[in-house]
């Protein structure tokens, strides 16, 4: 008899435990202020997402906390990257938004990394991400056979060496070829588009949804355009631009594609949250962040805004890490040598 009073006191206690947890957290972020420190500029895709994000986020953490955005620039997010792993409290209370480029960084042994990707809390990314690569029409390419047989490397920006548009671009000139030219040292994509929109630069590599959002005076009227995109497959608002997978011409520049950019892609907007985190914040946080994404206001912002949402769950951004320690140290190598040398 006593065995099965035992039994179901400890059922009582696991039924109350989810909602222990949310009163105790409640308690905790009451009154407290969250920050979001974006890894890029303003008015770039992540900032837009963050913003965007943090007018809703609020309503599902309990307690209801104030969340307030921050722009960390530099190194293409890896400043912001270093400062959520190594001085950020682990508290709960900061939660870094930055590339999941920095993750292969990492796996590439790039200097300057001074994280672990396999010990930092995921919250979950609000969408993958699809590339495309524009060219303004001062440069004078149209389509992709412009660009493929242009006379002379085509100017196209970057921000550091192996993340965000500098890897995308590094990867499709080394697996197709084409005449490329890649110029560093931008904070973000807003800066690379203002480089294209002044004749600095031709054009650039970088996530579609960002792209329409922020540049879509230019796209409608034909002064940007399209002309390939690098994803595993067409978006529908550009059914007629090719693939870039469709145009290797053997299964090495095939592979390259797929895990320099396409595996890559699944962990662009990264939420993260130092480590040693307490894991009921990080549960709370990762239930707070996949109900603001379901949250038919948020959903209206976005939409308005043009913002994709395809939510990917924070568990499963730890398993692709995981795998991304584990690809073939000869491909490991390859890489190395296209995206930092």
């Amino acid at each position: 008899m006593k065995k099965r009073a035992r039994w179901w006191m400890l059922m009582i206690v696991l039924g109350l435990g989810p909602w222990v947890v949310g009163a105790q957290e409640g308690e905790f972020y009451r009154d407290k202020t969250v920050r979001i420190i974006v890894g890029t500029s303003v008015g770039g895709g992540f900032d837009l997402y963050a913003r965007t994000l943090a007018r809703h986020l609020t309503k599902h953490i309990p307690g209801r906390p104030t969340i307030i955005v921050e722009n960390m620039s530099g190194g293409g997010g890896l400043v912001a990257a270093n400062h959520i792993y190594r001085v950020a409290k682990p508290d709960g209370l900061t939660v870094g938004h930055f590339t999941g480029d920095l993750l292969m960084l990492q796996v590439l042994e790039r200097p300057g990394v001074d994280f672990d990707a396999r010990r930092l809390e995921y919250i979950g990314g609000p969408s993958g991400q699809h590339i495309a690569c524009a060219f303004s029409r001062a440069s004078g390419i149209r389509t992709v056979s412009d660009w493929a047989s242009a006379h002379a490397p085509v100017k196209m920006g970057g921000l550091v060496p192996g993340s965000g548009p500098d890897r995308i671009t590094r990867v499709l000139k080394a697996a197709l070829g084409f005449p490329t030219q890649i110029v560093i040292g931008y904070k973000g994509t807003a800066d690379v588009r203002l480089a294209v929109d002044s004749g600095e630069l031709a054009g650039a590599c970088f996530n579609w949804v960002s792209m329409r959002a922020a540049w879509s005076s230019a796209l409608e009227s034909g002064d940007v355009a399209v002309v390939l995109q690098a994803a595993a497959k067409r978006h529908p608002d550009l059914p007629n631009v090719p693939l870039a997978i469709d145009l290797v011409k053997d299964a090495e520049s095939r592979q390259l594609i797929e895990l320099g950019i396409h595996r890559i892609d699944a962990l662009v907007r990264l939420y993260t949250l130092p480590p040693g985190t307490p894991k009921g914040r990080v549960q709370t946080l990762r239930r707070a962040f996949l109900a603001a994404l379901r949250d038919p206001e948020f959903l209206a912002e976005a939409e308005k805004a043009k913002l994709e949402v395809d939510p990917v769950p924070g568990e499963d951004i730890e398993r692709i890490v995981a795998d991304l320690f584990r690809l073939d140290p000869a491909m490991v190598a390859k890489l190395k040598t296209i995206l930092l040398d």
